[in-house]
């Protein structure tokens, strides 16, 4: 898996990932799964790659000179 996340989208996709997570507690209990998709984007964020990044060609992390 080659890195497509740059560091601004990382970092956005962490505090985002972890918000959603957090409504885990204040959710009612018939709705708290919904607050488990806050795993998609704090993985992909803490991986740095995006699958729907990767189908879409799309990449906004800096790449290395060669």
């Amino acid at each position: 898996m080659e890195k497509n996340a740059g560091t601004a989208d990382r970092a956005v996709r962490i505090v985002a990932g972890l918000a959603i997570l957090g409504l885990y507690f204040v959710a009612e209990p018939a709705y708290r799964w919904w607050a488990l998709l806050g795993l998609i984007p704090l993985a992909t964020g803490l991986l740095g790659w995006c699958p729907a990044y990767t189908l879409l060609g799309i990449r906004t992390c800096e790449t290395s000179p060669k």
